[in-house]
């Protein structure tokens, strides 16, 4: 008698299986995350840029390290999401109570680096930047709290734009916090799968893994709580299909491009676009760099983003420390 393999069987079948999950650690992310940001921002024409996000990203390393440990999650909670297919967490709801805190302690660590820069050691926090962050820092835990869930939700005003990235940066810290603390075993199969089955935001790019049981495997780098999880590379990261799968390069990069830009395997970060919804995410393969980081690299590729701006497809989703103010809709 036959019978179909439900998920997670198929890897049970290999001795040697892969982790279908991969939680964050918080303290040795944000430095690995830096150090590649400031590798990166050598001849990047948004230099400037990736050196204040390095910056921003050393201030999350040293904040998450004061944070208490999270309540575990209710067996209730678990089981109802593993037999909806549901992410693990509500983002609103789980945004604990003293989050606000968290954002003032990275405000004031932003701050504070800012103040003991030298000539030899500047800072990269633009001057500019200091009263809105004073601003925020100044308001009330209610209107954080809103302020929040405006960037959860991707509703940030010309306003807020400024700020938002470090709104979005001390989200990061609280939710990798959360994660980190998972049971790996408490995992659901979200549906759709191009979500994060921890707390159901979207990827910010996918990433090829090298190292031990990991390694060739395609992984999906959560945007918020940095959680990553496995999608075969067969598939599109957006929608699932199987159909129409490319990889776009940029033409003489690496110095392996030839002239009809068709060898771009070498490239350390590719554009993948699926024909089917005509979105591209980026593929970020650390066989071509070891270091390589799915949201830094994925910052310092500006120039590919641009270039996919000439063509039909559209990003599928962000970069959560780069918030661009979008057009209304007419």
């Amino acid at each position: 008698m036959q019978r179909i393999l439900q998920p997670g069987e198929i890897e049970a079948l290999d001795g040697i299986s892969f982790p279908r999950i991969i939680l964050p650690q918080p303290a040795m992310l944000f430095q690995d995350r830096a150090a590649r940001l400031l590798q990166l921002a050598e001849g990047n024409p948004i230099a400037d840029y990736l050196r204040f996000t390095a910056q921003l990203v050393l201030a999350q390393q040293q904040v998450c390290k004061d944070l208490p440990t999270p309540k575990p999650l209710s067996k209730t909670s678990i089981e109802q999401a593993n037999a909806n297919g549901m992410p693990l967490l509500s983002k609103a709801e789980a945004l604990p109570s003293t989050w606000p805190q968290t954002l003032r302690r990275l405000v004031d660590t932003l701050i504070a680096t800012h103040q003991q820069s030298t000539a030899e050691k500047p800072s990269a926090l633009p001057p500019s930047l200091i009263p809105a962050l004073q601003q925020l820092h100044a308001k009330n835990d209610e209107a954080l709290i809103a302020l929040a869930k405006q960037v959860l939700a991707d509703n940030v005003g010309r306003d807020e734009l400024a700020t938002a990235p470090i709104v979005m940066a001390s989200l990061q810290v609280q939710f990798a916090h959360i994660a980190a603390h998972i049971p790996e075993q408490a995992v659901p199969y979200a549906e759709p799968a191009a979500i994060c089955p921890i707390c159901g935001s979207a990827p910010v790019a996918s990433v090829l893994r090298i190292g031990a049981r990991v390694a060739g495997h395609r992984y999906l780098h959560c945007s918020l709580c940095c959680s990553e999880w496995h999608m075969v590379r067969v598939k599109c990261s957006h929608c699932e299909s199987t159909k129409g799968i490319s990889y776009q390069g940029i033409q003489g990069q690496e110095g392996k491009t030839d002239s009809q830009g068709k060898e771009v395997k070498d490239q350390v970060v590719l554009a993948e676009t699926c024909d089917e919804c005509h979105t591209y995410r980026k593929l970020v393969n650390q066989e071509k760099s070891p270091y390589a980081e799915p949201l830094a690299d994925d910052l310092a590729t500006l120039m590919l983003d641009l270039l996919m701006g000439e063509t039909d497809f559209v990003r599928a989703s962000d970069n959560p420390l780069l918030l661009i103010e979008k057009p209304l809709a007419v």
